[in-house]
């Protein structure tokens, strides 16, 4: 193994421990058992090295999120069911893979003080979108166009983070696979639905403010 290599394994076995700001340099040197100079001569910054790092940990998590929903998942599940089968499946991963998901959170705080972040994290987005319209339209991921991903994709990565917000700061009152369903199948019902001859618009109600 190379010292490439041993340090994105142990920055993402410290990742995991510590998380994405706890994280030192020394840490990820001791973890990988090089030089603290091998991560700026590999990576040029630690900062660099642990976004790589993590994206790495992403790509172990989605093939085994995938190899799971291989036996999981009927192959004739179709609509709804599919939708609250993958949900099912996903919800797992947030109490199971906790560290990772709230790793992912503190990068997005890393973004604004470095650009370098940013830039890898739009270069990854679009891959995540395309494989999430792929997932969730069970299709090859080489059959998405470009508008699907943009539209689709983006659509469940919006769902999915705000999903993986929920529960990591309110497990107890976050929504399960199948109450996501439900008020899936009640939002594009209520979308699909046409006006009524004759029925009134309701008013829209006025928001009262409360000093405090």
């Amino acid at each position: 193994m190379g010292n490439r290599e041993a340090l994105l394994i142990g920055a993402k076995r410290s990742l995991l421990e510590k998380g994405y700001a706890g994280t030192t340099a020394r840490d990820i040197a001791s973890a990988a058992g090089v030089s603290l100079a091998a991560i700026g001569y590999h990576f040029g910054t630690k900062e660099a090295l642990l976004t790589e790092a993590l994206i790495d940990a992403f790509a172990d998590w989605d093939r085994e999120f995938r190899d799971a929903l291989s036996v999981s998942i009927p192959a004739n599940a179709i609509g709804a069911e599919r939708f609250a089968l993958i949900w099912e499946r996903l919800i797992k991963t947030f109490e199971t893979h906790r560290p990772l998901w709230m790793a992912n959170f503190e990068l997005f705080a890393q973004m604004d003080a470095n650009p370098e972040i940013r830039q890898i994290l739009q270069n990854n987005i679009q891959l995540a979108r395309t494989g999430l319209a792929a997932l969730f339209l069970d299709e090859e991921e080489t059959a998405i166009s470009k508008r699907t991903a943009q539209t689709v994709g983006t659509f469940h990565h919006v769902l999915l983070s705000g999903m993986i917000a929920q529960w990591l700061i309110d497990p107890k009152h976050a929504l399960s696979a199948q109450d996501l369903t439900s008020c899936m199948l009640s939002i594009a019902a209520g979308l699909q639905e046409q006006k009524k001859p004759g029925r009134q618009k309701r008013p829209l109600r006025k928001l009262s403010r409360k000093s405090g």
